[in-house]
């Protein structure tokens, strides 16, 4: 096999997994106990304060269900709440009963008539009509009489909202019963009586053939249609204000339930009627407790469940994520998200949104399985759920569809390496919102006609802020130093400024990297581990030679070189301090601390001992000081770290195998990995023997396909 089609293979493979990051533990001193523990008092307080104080109504129900408590009998005298359809018919039938408001400009009429009077004169000389056997008067006398009654019956326009209130469609219908204001005196009236500037001139063209002494009846008319204009206005300011005084007056209930009247009967299915009982004196109990209830218990009770719950979180993690659990900085993280998601909740059923699904549940998950793995995140999220479903109404079907939800989201995004899965998760997480509300509506009431397509709005708000998860992902890994596949991605690219930079000045140390990083991903893949968090540290872990590249054999271009004229000690600072000056450009360029991890340790506490035999060579009667020829460490506490080092060491020296073949490259990994063993440095590392053995035969394998090792077959030994 080659090797292009051996790491194509691997690639492969990668692509359809990604495991946990192993972040390094921080010193379990009692200082850090101390903080840990304030940590999470800290967080147990802040959520009793969020969390709402009422007393919890002790049953649940569902509308068509059977009623499987004991028989629940009336502890008090209580009224029954109104349903919102019965509202709304309520509300709609006090509208309807409310007459609007006009109000009579008694100086329209009056300005108008005179208006009319005044320019009567100039409109009859300029209009070139033959007035030779007309008076002037008979017109002036008539326009005064129609313009008089128009405006004594009131012109007004005709409000489109009052006349839909019936559905009768007859022309009587367009009218409707008015209040009219005059001189602060009130009186009703009909819009039948009235005129509106369309009927006025309707009026003028049936009355004009009456007139006989008017001949010029077109012209009147024309010009009296200036002098027409609307003198009963609507207020609609007065008439919002009786609307809304009637609305406040409607009654919120119907009915009372009398103390010891049975509500609702074991094993009975739960009726309309039997439903909104229960949800009346659900309504009062929980009113009743904000008022009468001791508010320390609640507190009390809260404080035990939350504490419980975080407890829970904590073993999960002492017991499967140490490196969590030790580290308070990962800890910070993980209570920041469960106290703002709790806080939002509160917020929003004190502020009582119309619908607590329009809040973004699925961002938790989300967030805490980028940020580290599956286990976490359904950890989490079952307990955020749970503690939730304790303050929201039909808690049972709020926990399923948020659980159900949750877990998609979790496995929806199982490997996130393109911003089209983004879109692709929030779609599935829709999907299953949708299917899982519209398959317990359904079971819940026996009939499809009982879903509200616009109850399923909020689940679509939900998902669209739920993407608001990724730009905070991305504020967690600058603020906390953390890293999520995207990060290890973007790191990986060679184009990065660094990793040209590497390429351009130090182009020896870059392919040696590069191969670093395949031996290393490779063996990672196959013992387990995180194999895009290895290749990025593989990228970078010799990034101190940028310093002094030429130092470095893989980068000497000349048969000079420069350690010639350098005693063995200073030689092996200079080689020793690549790892220092790593570390320094790697916080320079802001790489994670994940990264900075495999560029202390991927030498470890080994020692530089070419130049440490050179020394005692050229020394043989002064005593060494071998911490001149020593790497600072530490060594290796990850399986990742692990494998990089040795995937380091086998492929520099192998560069130095003047004829390759099977048993010096066999022979020559082995000698590595069994010196660092004897070294001590794997220690600290979660790595076994058959994970170092395996990864044994990987380097073996892909040093072989680098060099072209052929192997020798004994035609000899084969039988026919």
């Amino acid at each position: 096999m080659t090797t292009f089609v051996y790491l194509q293979n691997i690639k492969i493979k990668l692509a359809v997994g990604r495991l946990k990051i192993k972040y390094r533990r921080e010193l379990n001193t009692t200082e850090n106990l101390v903080r840990k523990i304030g940590l999470i008092l800290i967080t147990i307080f802040l959520i009793c304060i969020f969390l709402p104080k009422q007393p919890r109504f002790r049953y649940e129900f569902q509308k068509g269900k059977v009623w499987n408590h004991e028989n629940l009998i009336s502890p008090y005298n209580f009224a029954i709440l109104k349903t919102q359809e019965e509202l709304n018919a309520d509300k709609k039938s006090i509208l309807n009963t409310i007459q609007p408001i006009y109000n009579a400009n008694t100086t329209t009429s009056k300005e108008q008539i005179d208006q009319f009077n005044t320019d009567l004169a100039e409109k009859w000389q300029s209009s070139k009509l033959d007035t030779t056997h007309e008076n002037i008067a008979d017109y002036r006398n008539a326009g005064n009489a129609i313009l008089n009654h128009l405006y004594s019956k009131g012109i007004l326009s005709l409000n489109n909202r009052f006349q839909n209130r019936s559905n009768d469609k007859s022309p009587a219908s367009k009218h409707y019963n008015f209040t009219l204001i005059q001189d602060k005196v009130a009186s009703q009236k009909n819009t039948a009586d009235c005129y509106t500037i369309e009927s006025s001139y309707s009026y003028m063209d049936d009355i004009m053939p009456k007139l006989t002494k008017i001949k010029q009846k077109s012209w009147l008319v024309e010009t009296l249609k200036n002098y027409i204009t609307i003198n009963y206005i609507y207020n609609d300011q007065q008439t919002e204000a009786l609307e809304q005084n009637a609305i406040a007056n409607i009654s919120a209930t119907r009915g009372v339930v009398q103390k010891g009247e049975l509500i609702a009967e074991k094993d009975k299915i739960i009726s309309n009627e039997t439903y909104q009982k229960l949800e009346s004196l659900r309504k009062v109990y929980e009113d009743e407790g904000k008022i009468s209830g001791n508010q320390n218990y609640v507190t009390l009770g809260q404080f035990l469940i939350i504490s419980l719950a975080l407890s829970i979180l904590m073993v999960f993690l002492f017991l499967f994520r140490k490196d969590i659990y030790f580290n308070n900085r990962l800890l910070v993280i993980i209570m920041i998200v469960i106290i703002g998601m709790l806080a939002v909740l509160s917020w929003a059923i004190k502020i009582k949104i119309p619908n607590l699904y329009y809040i973004p549940f699925c961002a938790v998950p989300i967030i805490i399985r980028i940020l580290f793995d599956t286990r976490v995140a359904l950890n989490i999220h079952l307990l955020m759920v749970l503690l939730a479903g304790l303050f929201v109404p039909n808690s049972f079907e709020f926990v399923f569809l948020q659980f159900m939800a949750g877990i998609v989201a979790i496995y929806s995004i199982k490997t996130l390496v393109k911003r089209e899965q983004l879109f692709i998760s929030s779609a599935i997480i829709l999907g299953t919102y949708w299917i899982a509300y519209i398959g317990l509506v359904v079971t819940r009431n026996g009939s499809i006609d009982t879903i509200y397509w616009s109850d399923l709005l909020p689940f679509f708000v939900s998902v669209l802020i739920t993407l608001l998860a990724y730009p905070m992902i991305y504020a967690f890994e600058k603020l906390f130093g953390i890293v999520s596949d995207l990060t290890l991605m973007e790191l990986t690219n060679s184009n990065s400024k660094l990793l040209r930079e590497l390429s351009f000045k130090a182009p020896g140390t870059f392919q040696h990297s590069l191969q670093v990083a395949n031996l290393a991903e490779a063996a990672i893949y196959k013992i387990g581990g995180n194999p895009l968090l290895v290749r990025a540290g593989a990228l970078y872990h010799d990034i101190g030679k940028l310093t002094n590249p030429q130092f470095f054999i893989e980068n000497q271009k000349t048969e000079k070189n420069p350690h010639d004229e350098l005693s063995p000690e200073q030689s092996a600072q200079i080689i020793i301090s690549h790892v220092i000056k790593g570390v320094d450009i790697a916080k320079k360029h802001q790489l994670p601390d994940v990264i900075l991890d495999f560029i202390r340790t991927h030498h470890g506490t080994t020692r530089v001992d070419y130049f440490y035999n050179l020394f005692v060579k050229n020394n043989p009667d002064k005593l060494v000081d071998e911490s001149l020829f020593t790497y600072p460490g530490p060594i290796p506490f990850s399986k990742e770290t692990a494998v990089l080092m040795m995937a380091d060491s086998v492929e520099a020296a192998s560069r130095a195998l003047k004829e390759p073949s099977e048993e010096s490259i066999n022979n020559l990994v082995d000698k590595i990995i069994e010196h660092k063993l004897m070294r001590g440095q794997f220690n600290n590392s979660n790595i076994t023997l058959k994970d170092i053995t395996e990864s044994a035969v990987i380097f073996k394998a892909m040093l072989k396909s680098i060099y072209h090792v052929r192997v020798d077959y004994d035609l000899s030994k084969k039988t026919m």
